[in-house]
């Protein structure tokens, strides 16, 4: 593909301008019902601040821009007119670069399906106003609720619960029901079933490794030249270069749609939840990255799913819980961000202002759950969800982080990381900044339930059950230090109540003795 600017061609008129943003690269968007290639004008662009301003990790930014040229090949296949900017010319921002397009195309409109991100679309529509133009936005057909169907959905609950909003698009859909219209299995869910681990004998030769298959030589020569555009005109970028595993286009996203499907969702269920020492993918999908650049529909993801099960290739509680994971939470956190779009980033209910660690970025630490679980982050882009939520949010919420600077990392270092999708699991669910909306408590633990999910603390100079001295797992320390700090909050809440009570019959020797291993810790990190 040519990704050289149309700019320097004779000036000409269209009727709309059509932008396609970085994840919106699918064939079955509603602005392809309307894009007439005679008259419309295609516009794609990569820019500076959606790397810098914006942070974007060295692996999401190869991914995203490989995944932008190849779509723009595919379409220029379909004779559609790609108007295609790539970095190395040095567009700053969708301001700049949209300003540019509408003085060369002169369109009569500009068309655009909703960008993930509100930021964006208030500086697209900015731009546009400026130039007398207004972006018609057409409505996101990816999803599988309709849009404006979880607002009303809403009007009528006191508080967003996943738990009945999965149930209500399970019913309204057919997913895993009876034909009496009841759940598949005689449960809504089946969570109580994928908390199993792996046991001292680990999780054994794995039959598939979840990785995507090697690169044909065109997508390994366009990555390759991706690559070098990012080291030469954005060479500061945080992360790795790590080995690129990941889809860049549709073909290669069902291949591996099929792997995860043939493969790892059989075993996901039990072991959906449990971490070993440098296992980092196990029996996940790693197909997050593929549904949100829309590489994948999630309806096309959830049919497999249930086939499997349908065929007896996978239980209950494997394909339950998958289906839980985009039917519900992906859902879920999809409507609660346009809720509260304008207000995520001012939320701040734990008054939290302690900075992130530098060895998120760096890797840096003698913890071994964080250095395992920052490593492929910092390589490939890539945590499952456990490894997220209960290690990396977690201490990110016991050490009392700045919520903006939490969202910050997130966004930046994982291949996945779109707005809608990151900032209401981490802003919300990873450190309960919402006050409730997304989850109905902190998500807190000690390093016990490390320990029990894993093998890491068998390799950890730290104890998960010392809480004061030298060895004390800074997990258990910052928890009970969370506890003791939040006890007006925490013990109004049924299901953490009990954790104050445990801290309050604590003697008065202890509680001193873990306050003073808190405090050294808020003066030492950088050495833990």
């Amino acid at each position: 593909m040519n990704t050289k600017t149309t700019a320097s061609h004779t000036q000409q008129a269209c009727r709309n301008l059509c932008l396609v943003l970085g994840d919106q690269l699918n064939l079955d968007s509603e602005l392809w019902q309307t894009v007439d290639p005679e008259q419309d004008q295609v516009w794609m662009a990569e820019v500076l601040d959606e790397s810098q301003a914006v942070a974007s990790s060295k692996m999401r930014t190869w991914l995203f821009f490989s995944a932008m040229r190849q779509f723009a090949q595919t379409l220029q296949a379909k004779n559609y007119q790609v108007d295609y900017h790539a970095i190395s010319e040095g567009l700053s921002d969708f301001s700049v670069a949209l300003e540019q397009a509408i003085q060369h195309w002169q369109p009569q409109a500009i068309q655009c399906v909703l960008p993930g991100d509100e930021r964006v679309r208030q500086l697209l529509e900015q731009t546009a106003k400026q130039h007398d133009l207004k972006i018609h936005w057409l409505p996101d057909r990816h999803f599988i609720a309709e849009p404006g169907e979880f607002t009303k959905w809403m009007a009528n609950k006191k508080q967003p619960r996943m738990e009945y909003w999965y149930r209500y698009l399970r019913k309204k859909h057919g997913i895993l029901m009876d034909p009496e219209n009841q759940p598949v299995g005689g449960a809504w869910n089946f969570d109580k079933a994928n908390r199993k681990t792996f046991g001292k004998g680990g999780p054994g030769l794995l039959e598939q490794n979840a990785q995507t298959p090697p690169l044909d030589a065109e997508s390994q020569t366009l990555i390759d030249q991706v690559k070098a555009d990012i080291n030469e005109h954005l060479p500061n970028l945080p992360g790795n270069w790590g080995t690129f595993m990941w889809p860049i286009n549709r073909e290669q996203a069902l291949t591996s749609l099929e792997e995860f499907i043939t493969y790892r969702l059989p075993q996901f269920g039990d072991f959906q939840d449990a971490m070993w020492t440098g296992e980092d993918w196990l029996y996940h999908s790693l197909l997050s990255s593929s549904l949100n650049l829309k590489l994948l529909n999630p309806r096309e993801v959830i049919q497999a799913a249930e086939q499997a099960f349908k065929n007896l290739k996978a239980p209950i509680n494997a394909v339950e819980g998958f289906i839980r994971q985009i039917l519900g939470w992906r859902e879920f956190v999809r409507g609660l961000y346009w809720q509260n779009r304008e207000n995520w980033l001012t939320f701040n209910a734990l008054q939290a202002e302690n900075t992130l660690p530098e060895f998120y970025w760096t890797g840096d630490t003698k913890m071994r759950c964080l250095s395992e679980s920052l490593r492929p982050v910092l390589n490939q882009g890539y945590g499952h969800h456990i490894q997220r939520l209960m290690v990396t949010g977690l201490f990110a919420l016991l050490w009392q982080t700045k919520p903006q600077q939490v969202h910050d990392w997130y966004l930046a270092m994982y291949v996945d990381a779109i707005a809608w999708v990151e900032i209401p699991n981490t802003i919300g669910m990873g450190q309960y900044a919402d006050g409730g909306i997304v989850g109905s408590k902190p998500y807190i633990a000690s390093g016990a339930y490390i320990n029990r999910m894993s093998n890491y603390c068998q390799h950890c100079r730290y104890k998960p059950t010392e809480a004061s001295n030298e060895q004390a797992c800074p997990f258990t320390t910052l928890y009970w230090g969370f506890i003791e700090k939040h006890q007006p909050l925490l013990s109004k809440n049924p299901r953490l109540a009990m954790q104050v009570k445990h801290w309050n019959n604590k003697s008065d020797t202890e509680q001193k003795a873990i306050q003073k291993r808190v405090d050294w810790l808020f003066k030492n990190i950088e050495v833990v």
